[in-house]
């Protein structure tokens, strides 16, 4: 599913236009990455967790040459679903 089929499926579930509909998943995902930007945890009960997590920095291998590189440390969105995704597989 697409960002505007998203919208699209939103604004009808909802009965509101589509253009609410986007400000609406705009404003969503503003806030989890501030959220997340500053470090916190958003969790909505039943759906998911967002979080951080920290990845050590490591040394990998170039697929193409062969050669060690160092790969830097690094922080990355994580989610976790919840109890209602258990039944979507």
């Amino acid at each position: 599913m697409t960002k505007a089929e998203l919208i699209a499926s939103i604004g009808r579930e909802a009965k509101i236009s589509k253009a609410s509909a986007e400000k609406a998943i705009n404003a969503f995902t503003h806030t989890v990455m501030k959220a997340l930007k500053k470090g916190d945890k958003l969790a909505l009960t039943g759906f998911g967790t967002f979080s951080v997590a920290k990845r050590r920095a490591r040394t990998g291998r170039n697929p193409q040459t062969g050669r060690e590189i160092k790969i830097p440390a690094t922080r990355v969105a994580k989610f976790k679903a919840g109890n209602m995704f258990k039944g979507c597989s």
